[in-house]
């Protein structure tokens, strides 16, 4: 019998909890009274529209209690600090496993996390750079070894028997001791002889003339010998050799009379340089010992950045290419360089970018005829006592890469540590699929097998799980920040393979967001592998291909928000498009697809990116049309989003003065510059940094109803402000919370806790500012409110209207008015600042924007995406330009050009396949990835 129709069959509450996980009445936010039983160890995918209660249901309620009852298993000591867990709104949940939730949140703010570290490779590999890396030395090339007393004898008894040794060590004078004291001395240890300019002498004999004497050319002979190999000589020649490298401070030299001398040293040096032994702080940037000295250990400094300094590339010097000597009372510095140019045969009237390697460093480093760039900032820095050369410093100062470690964060030294030819630095700069690659062929000795054997296996492990969760195009080094939600969800997922855990269940929010539909099936398989361990997995997801895998889907709906929040299906793939009628189902069966576009827009002006070769971007020209919809694809790792976020955005940004971030490498940017008068990048980070950020703040509405709270009759009455109305100040606010409705209890070891305040009973106002109502709803119930019901609630008024309808055509009905910033996904928060956008470019504007949005369908189900294209188009009728990077073929056959990268991810990738229209891109199906899975929806 199947698990539906055993489902199907027995009532909720008969159903085993061995077998199933199971939600009786969960009513947690918009869910109705829900109940539903999940299969365990299965791969159970819960889909729906967006805001129709998929992530209540399983990290609200499924995960929630999953928390709270490892929390009920804990000692009455722990439980202490964590007591006030709120149970989830639900009559029971029987059968719960551990939980292990990963959501797409990017949760490390730490400036020193990379990938390296938070998968823990990082930790393995220094593991086995100290125990087997070999120290090479930099001048010679040769390995660094430290001879110990053992070594020095093997040496001595490799020779023949017969040989006669001399064993010596040099003459180390105490600082507070002459010469004549140091050798009565060695009278009185019992020494008799020491070797002066290479003649063996008698101390007596040197000490009647000791002002003749040169101290360097004196040598103790520690014991002079023949070599038997027997017993007796090892032990005599080890006692030998351990005094001679304690007189000589580490030293010891061996002389065979008329062969040659050899020099040996229990210091770990070579070639006259002193090195650091290989220990596992040697390796770590986190530890004072092994961060770079110069910045900290976070491979990045504040320091001037050259594209602040020269903003436009394709200015000359004469023209005013470098900003900074612009200015009247800096030109003094530019006018030794124009007049003087011509004898040292400097091109000034030659664009920046034209200009070769060597003429660009002169600029900066100067001669005899010039003051250069650094000796400027030099003089600046000297000046900063003064205010305008602060500020002036200011200007030009950014995050640039630190010029001692190169951003690898590690002293220099522990470059020198090598295994298998490459060093840890070599390592983390390398993506991880050629990781992969250098630990398949590493060859080890016996010994170093026995040493490294675990460490290694671990290695590869986290490494293969990487590469099946399509991440094989990051380097270790990548800071953890600078990842998309997507990829650090994937980050998470591996590591937790890596754990290799059973009888677990894992909650994951929508896996495949920035994931290319090449690259679905690799994950899919992972979430296979995690299921055949014997673990549940519960996927939140909208992605048809992780749907088709499933063993079961539960669907959420029928709509979102307040018409949300019941099961309306629960089975198989092919039953829910057999007899569904979600809306789910209508899009898998083809009846609810969305319409592609008549025609194309026609484009003129362009932006022109010449030469970028950032990452893994192979030298490449691109062409980014203006007043059209332009969507970059391409697998995942191709380079998309250093292409747009590291040198599109950062290079336009400081020509038009908004942007300071470091610009990516790149030969110039040209075309239509002048017809762009602002740049803004729609993202998908929390649309404000604290808890009291809404919505309705962000879009400007709040205003609006807080002056018609305060023209209702009783608040004249009270002669209430409309600052009573808000939560961000004092005055009508309740002061327990604070405004925020929920008070903040700090954990010691684990994530903080939030709960209802038992003062205004989350409504956030005092109850006096509660009385006031309008339509008779007061203010706690209106921010309580969806968008959608606010739209009806609020019909007659004009201005709050304008400022909602944005929020609802972005596809956002459905979140409340208050709702905290904070519980936003990163595609929510996308889509509010693109209704905040829409709503301001309402009015007439003569600015014409490039919007720049990273994969604005994140957590959007296919019903949604109709809405959010119509909204993205609205902006370009406004008179704007947009650029989309997408993996969707939904949006990806809406767009009006393609800018395909690839072929592949890492360094397969970096290059243009494919610039064209959808229809164009049809005719290379058989040779692109992208073109495959587009003419399927085409």
């Amino acid at each position: 019998m199947s698990t539906t129709t055993a489902l199907a069959q027995t009532p909720i509450d008969q159903l085993d909890p061995k077998e199933f996980i199971v939600i009786k009445g969960a009513r947690v936010n918009n869910l109705k009274n829900l109940s539903v039983a999940i299969p365990r160890n299965k791969l159970v995918v819960v889909t729906g529209l967006s805001g129709s209660g998929k992530s209540s249901l399983a990290f609200d309620t499924l995960f929630a209690e999953g928390q709270r009852m490892y929390v009920e298993s804990l000692s009455s000591y722990a439980r202490q600090f964590l007591g006030r867990m709120e149970k989830p709104e639900v009559d029971y949940i029987k059968g719960v496993s551990p939980a292990i939730a990963i959501e797409q949140k990017v949760s490390s703010r730490n400036p020193r996390s990379t990938v390296g570290t938070t998968t823990e490779i990082y930790d393995y590999l220094k593991l086995l750079f100290a125990r087997i890396g070999k120290t090479i030395s930099p001048i010679s090339g040769q390995e660094v070894q430290r001879d110990s007393v053992t070594s020095i004898v093997e040496f001595i008894l490799s020779k023949e028997e017969g040989t006669r040794l001399m064993i010596l060590c040099p003459l180390i004078t105490k600082e507070e001791r002459t010469l004549e004291e140091e050798l009565n001395i060695l009278l009185q240890k019992g020494y008799t002889r020491v070797i002066y300019s290479g003649e063996p002498r008698f101390i007596e004999e040197l000490l009647e003339k000791p002002d003749q004497l040169i101290e360097n050319e004196i040598e103790i002979l520690i014991d002079r010998g023949i070599v038997q190999h027997d017993e007796d000589s090892q032990f005599r020649f080890s006692d030998s050799v351990q005094t001679a490298l304690f007189e000589g401070q580490g030293d010891c030299i061996i002389e065979i009379p008329g062969d040659k001398r050899y020099a040996f040293s229990d210091r770990f040096e070579a070639d006259g340089m002193l090195f650091e032994e290989p220990s596992v702080n040697l390796f770590t940037f986190n530890n004072p010992y092994g961060a770079c000295k110069r910045c900290e250990g976070f491979g990045k400094i504040l320091g001037i950045d050259p594209d602040l300094v020269i903003p436009d590339k394709t200015l000359s010097v004469f023209e005013g290419a470098i900003a900074p000597w612009r200015s009247e009372t800096m030109k003094k510095w530019l006018q030794p360089l124009l007049k003087h140019g011509i004898e040292f045969d400097f091109p000034i009237h030659r664009s920046y970018n034209e200009l070769t390697e060597a003429e660009q460093e002169l600029l900066w480093t100067g001669n005899k005829y010039f003051k250069g760039l650094n000796k400027f900032f030099d003089y600046l820095e000297s000046k900063t006592h003064k205010i305008q050369y602060r500020v002036m410093l200011s200007r030009y100062r950014g995050r640039t890469d630190c010029p001692e470690c190169k951003g690898t964060r590690l002293r220099g030294d522990a470059a020198y540590v090598k295994v298998g030819g490459k060093s840890i630095t070599d390592l983390v700069l390398l993506p991880i699929e050629r990781v992969a690659l250098f630990f398949n062929e590493l060859s080890l000795t016996a010994y170093e097998q026995k040493v490294a054997g675990r460490l290694i296996k671990e290695i590869v492990n986290r490494v293969d799980y990487l590469q099946r969760v399509g991440l094989g195009y990051l380097t270790l080094n990548r800071l953890t920040n600078t990842l998309s939600g997507g990829e650090f969800q994937r980050i998470k997922l591996a590591t937790s393979l890596g754990s290799a855990l059973v009888g677990s269940m894992y909650i994951l929010d929508e896996p495949s967001i920035g994931l290319h539909p090449r690259d679905t099936d690799r994950l899919i398989s992972v979430l296979k592998s995690l299921r055949d361990l014997g673990n549940t997995v519960v996927v939140v997801e909208h992605e048809e291909k992780v749907m088709q895998a499933a063993d079961q889907i539960i669907d959420i709906g029928p709509n979102a928000g307040s018409n949300g929040g019941e099961l309306v299906f629960q089975g198989s793939l092919n039953e829910l498009m057999e007899h569904a009628t979600t809306h789910t189902a209508r899009f898998l069966n083809g009846t609810d697809r969305m319409e592609v576009p008549g025609q194309r827009r026609r484009w003129n002006d362009k932006l022109l990116i010449k030469g970028a070769r950032e990452n893994n971007l192979k030298n490449i020209d691109v062409e980014i049309p203006l007043g059209v919809l332009t969507v970059v694809t391409g697998v995942s790792g191709s380079g998309k989003s250093t292409l747009i976020k590291r040198i599109l955005y950062p290079a336009l940004g400081k020509m038009l003065g908004t942007v300071g971030e470091q610009t990516g490498k790149m030969e110039s940017l040209e075309g239509s510059l002048k017809k762009v008068t602002q740049i803004e990048f729609v993202d998908q980070n929390p649309i404000g940094k604290s808890s009291r950020s809404n919505p309705v703040t962000y879009v400007k509405a709040y205003d609006a109803i807080r002056q018609l709270f305060t023209d209702q009759p009783l608040a004249k009455q009270r002669n209430y402000k409309p600052a009573f109305f808000s939560f961000n100040v004092d005055g009508g606010r309740c002061e327990t919370c604070q405004g925020e409705g929920v008070v903040k209890i700090e954990m010691q070891f684990m994530a903080d806790i939030h709960l209802t305040c038992e003062s205004c009973k989350g409504q956030r106002f005092k109850q006096e500012i509660l009385e006031v109502k309008y339509h008779e709803k007061s203010i706690a119930e209106v921010l309580d409110m969806t968008i959608d019901d606010a739209m009806e609630f609020f019909k007659n008024e004009k201005s709050i209207i304008n400022k909602l309808a944005p929020l609802q055509e972005v596809g956002l009905g459905y979140i409340r008015l208050g709702q905290s910033s904070n519980s936003l996904s990163g595609g929510e928060a996308q889509r509010v600042k693109l209704a905040y956008f829409l709503g301001k470019g309402k009015g007439a504007s003569k600015d014409h924007i490039l919007f720049i949005f990273d994969e604005p369908t994140t957590g959007l189900h296919f019903h949604d995406i109709s809405k959010l294209m119509h909204s993205i188009n609205a902006l370009i009728e406004q008179g704007n330009s947009v650029l989309i990077i997408e993996h969707n073929t939904e949006v990806i056959k809406c767009a009006d050009w393609i800018i395909d990268l690839g072929p592949e991810g890492g360094e397969l990738g970096g290059r243009v396949c494919f610039a064209g229209t959808p229809e164009d891109m049809l005719a290379i199906k058989d040779e692109n990835h992208t073109a495959r899975y587009l003419a399927e929806v085409l």
